[in-house]
């Protein structure tokens, strides 16, 4: 009782260690990571009940309810879907042997222990997680923006004058070019891959 206790106040219940790249291929969840289709692991925390596997387009969540049970519910939050937000990194205290990072992603809160000498690793994965919330966010606003210029664009015309035969294909004309541009704005804005600043910011 009194150990289950003195490991709760030390944060040793549930502590996770960081994987090295040289591991991802012993943990269970490179199993779910869709290397078919170019995904790939940047960082990888596992604890005696969790593992979470951060991937150039996903959060893959490996949720084990105990350490005894070989139970496990597996959750995967893809960045482009599902913003990241509120990143926090508390470091540990005089008798803390572990550090956690907090974030928030969709509408999911994490809050991870990691053993506090992984401490280095986590400050390059707390930089990751704050720059992907970052740029998620400015997209999302430049996406908001290319759609309402170009329903002020399709306003405009539709107020112009046009002759009753070209009514159509005018109408034709202006739908595709502005499908097309969206398409566009999409790809160039909506980004899925952030393996680009895994790699700045992650120095395994």
């Amino acid at each position: 009782m009194f150990g289950k206790v003195a490991s709760d106040l030390l944060g040793l219940s549930d502590v996770g260690s960081v994987i090295k790249r040289q591991d991802y291929d012993k943990v269970d969840a490179d199993d779910y990571v869709m290397h078919e289709d170019g995904e790939k692991i940047y960082f990888l925390i596992k604890s005696k009940t969790d593992e979470y596997c951060f991937t150039n387009k996903a959060l893959i969540h490996l949720d084990g309810t105990s350490a005894v049970s070989k139970k496990r519910m597996l959750r995967r939050y893809s960045y482009s879907s599902s913003t990241i937000s509120n990143v926090l990194l508390e470091t540990a205290g005089t008798v803390d042997l572990d550090v956690e990072i907090k974030f928030t992603i969709g509408s999911s809160a994490f809050s991870i222990d990691v053993h506090k000498k992984h401490l280095e690793e986590l400050k390059d994965l707390y930089k990751s997680l704050i720059k992907i919330s970052e740029l998620t966010h400015e997209n999302e606003q430049t996406l908001d923006y290319a759609r309402l210029s170009l329903d002020l664009a399709s306003a405009a015309l539709g107020r112009a004058s046009v002759k009753e035969g070209d009514a159509a294909h005018q109408f034709k004309s202006i739908n595709e070019a502005a499908f097309q541009w969206l398409v566009d704005a999409r790809k160039q804005y909506a980004v899925k891959d952030f393996g680009f600043v895994f790699e700045r910011y992650i120095n395994q």
